[in-house]
């Protein structure tokens, strides 16, 4: 068994890890560690929720080993604010017995406020790439000093547009330092990044791109409309007993608004909510509540599907399939985190069936179709947007129903898979009946 010994790590990052709990490394954390140490461009690809963060964290530490001049000597750059906090979290963690100064800077707050911090001194600068543009126009940091670049979430900077402010970056870096890229996936773009700016990488994979860890139970239901589905996740967080700390995951910040609204009087102050639209000061007390575990339920846009890296998260919930259809692979692996046990359920309508297949595809295994239990109240009614949506879509009017539900088995699902296509089928020729007999009541 691999363990922190065989890492060679220094006295006080040791001392650090050991004090926060952490028993023996990740794949990714041993793999990587001398490369990194050594010096080389690494392009690292491993599953969310790997350990990636700590990975590059450990050696890049004792590179720096103390605090040093007034300019960067290390940059981290990141795709969201919340990623920037969970980074500067982390090298707090690492750093009890180092004397490193980090930055964190990110849009949405009054740059002067961080203008003054980075004029301080740093030793490592974590950022969003706008921000950290808009801090080296201002002529407070200099970056001849950057011995180190540290490239993480790669796919999803990319899949956000910070293709040009990345090249910017890379414009205003010294000539030779080196580079470290991270990703959950190696797409064609990120593949096309790494080739025109990293210099013969050593490329450190260790899962393959976009599988789910083993850990994390996934269960779908196949729910009519928004109005049910909020029916549906009303049922299953009812249970506090099992469903202890919950992100609920939608694709849209409007979508994020509707459910938080109508959760609100069902949840109470069990309920927080964070997206893009949110002051960042508001973004930062709602992670912080649910962190702190004073909430039990987090409701959020697709912003926070990377960079959350939050203990025992019980489960994940998509309230939709997200239309980029990977980023399911980020929303779950917020769960079953530091090889814990974990369980995501999506909440499926009609026109999502495509996407489930996509990703069933993508992750190379079936997502488990669970049955509505009775006591789930389902409705025909829909939102304005969905009327449109659904124009050209047969509604289902009823669905597979289950008195026993989720909350009756164990957290390890025991079903064999019944989302097969001639399941499927025989499904929705069950679910016309339905239909037909519920409308020849309505008739009478």
């Amino acid at each position: 068994m691999i363990s922190f010994d065989d890492i060679k790590l220094s006295k006080q990052i040791r001392n650090s890890i050991d004090e926060a709990g952490f028993e023996k490394p990740t794949e990714i954390q041993h793999r990587v560690f001398s490369p990194i140490k050594s010096g080389q461009d690494i392009i690292g690809i491993a599953q969310t929720g790997t350990g990636k963060t700590m990975a590059y964290l450990a050696p890049l530490l004792m590179k720096l080993n103390y605090a040093q001049g007034m300019d960067p000597r290390a940059i981290i750059v990141v795709p969201t604010r919340e990623l920037v906090l969970q980074v500067c979290e982390s090298i707090d963690l690492l750093t009890t017995y180092m004397d490193i100064r980090a930055v964190g800077v990110f849009g949405g707050v009054n740059i002067n406020t961080q203008k003054d911090k980075v004029f301080e001194g740093v030793d490592i600068l974590v950022a969003t790439p706008g921000r950290l543009m808009d801090i080296f126009m201002t002529g407070v940091v200099r970056f001849n000093q950057v011995k180190t670049l540290v490239l993480d979430e790669a796919d999803k900077m990319l899949d956000l547009g910070f293709q040009a402010q990345l090249k910017a970056i890379f414009d205003v870096l010294p000539q030779k330092y080196q580079k470290l890229l991270f990703s959950a996936t190696f797409s064609d773009v990120v593949e096309k990044l790494s080739d025109e700016f990293l210099l013969n990488p050593k490329r450190i994979e260790v899962a393959p791109q976009a599988t789910t860890v083993e850990n994390i139970t996934q269960l779908r239901y196949d729910v009519p409309n928004f109005l049910s589905k909020i029916e549906m996740l009303k049922y299953l967080l009812a249970d506090k007993e099992i469903f202890k700390r919950v992100i609920v995951f939608t694709e849209t910040k409007k979508t994020a608004d509707r459910v938080s609204d109508r959760m609100e009087e069902f949840l109470g102050e069990d309920l927080s909510i964070i997206h893009s639209n949110k002051a960042q000061n508001t973004r930062i007390k709602a992670l912080n509540n649910f962190k702190e575990a004073k909430t039990r339920i987090l409701i959020a846009s697709d912003v926070a599907a990377r960079g959350l890296d939050i203990k025992d998260i019980s489960h994940v919930i998509n309230f939709d399939i997200p239309s980029n259809y990977v980023e399911y692979v980020h929303r779950i692996g917020r769960t079953a985190r530091a090889e814990k046990d974990g369980t995501a359920i999506s909440l499926v309508k009609e026109d999502e069936l495509e996407l489930v297949e996509k990703i069933e595809e993508l992750i190379g295994k079936s997502i488990n179709l669970e049955a509505i239990p009775v006591d789930v109240e389902l409705t025909d009614m829909l939102l304005e947007d969905e009327k449109v949506q659904t124009r050209n879509i047969k509604l289902k009017s009823g669905v597979k129903r289950n008195a026993n539900a989720f909350h009756e088995k164990s957290a390890k699902n025991k079903k064999k898979n019944s989302g097969s296509m001639r399941k499927r089928k025989e499904e929705k020729q069950r679910i016309d009946k339905i239909k037909k007999k519920h409308k020849n009541k309505r008739r009478k």
